[in-house]
């Protein structure tokens, strides 16, 4: 049996800006370490490829949030902001607290979901007068440099840890790549969420191994 995890906008949206960070993230390496340098005929164009990437990722945010088809996204970014006590002690614990009543995203996730778009708009600004400098000083075109560069590298680590737990839970990646996940997975691992949305009892939902 399967249990509704994700909504197909929700899984489009979460594609489509793997797809563009991707792009970005790809293209700041060429010109940040030199990666691929070899490969590059026409450096403005690439450069070019890099900034509107950044940008449309913003863009591409807004287009699945703010309509009619953004409900289920916006339930689930309301969920970033709250966190019970279960969910406190399990990121005290470093994800080794056992019996912790989870929501439907462990603390872990919270903090990637809050820190990934607020760092998109970051590197997008800072991008923009990187790019579009001349109306800028000296000063404020060096700062938006070792801003970009700071939170450029902070998204290579979040990336990174976020890739490589998501293939240690393959269950939890077929909720991202399907839609659902097994209702022994969300018993085990988001027992409250599973009560949620199976409309069970506590009691009925208590987590195997958390």
């Amino acid at each position: 049996m399967r249990v509704p995890r994700f909504t197909r906008t929700e899984r489009i949206a979460h594609w489509v800006n793997a797809a563009l960070f991707t792009v970005a993230m790809s293209t700041g390496a060429m010109f940040r370490f030199g990666i691929g340098q070899s490969l590059i005929s026409d450096r403005a164009l690439v450069r070019g490829v890099h900034v509107y990437t950044g940008l449309g990722i913003v863009v591409a945010f807004l287009i699945a949030v703010i309509p009619r088809w953004g409900r289920a996204l916006r339930r689930d970014a309301s969920r970033i902001n709250r966190w019970s006590p279960d969910e406190i002690r399990w990121l005290k614990s470093l994800g080794r607290a056992r019996g912790a009543r989870l929501g439907k995203f462990n603390p872990g996730q919270k903090l990637n979901a809050a820190f990934v778009p607020a760092a998109a708009l970051v590197l997008a600004a800072s991008g923009a007068i990187m790019f579009w400098n001349r109306p800028f000083s000296t000063e404020l075109r060096n700062g938006a440099d070792f801003v970009h560069q700071s939170f450029a590298w902070l998204i290579w680590i979040t990336v990174a840890g976020h890739i490589l737990l998501a293939l240690q839970d393959r269950e939890s990646l077929r909720g991202m790549t399907g839609g659902t996940v097994s209702t022994e997975w969300a018993r085990d691992h988001r027992p409250a969420w599973y009560a949620e949305v199976t409309s069970v009892t506590p009691e009925a939902a208590e987590p195997v191994d958390a």
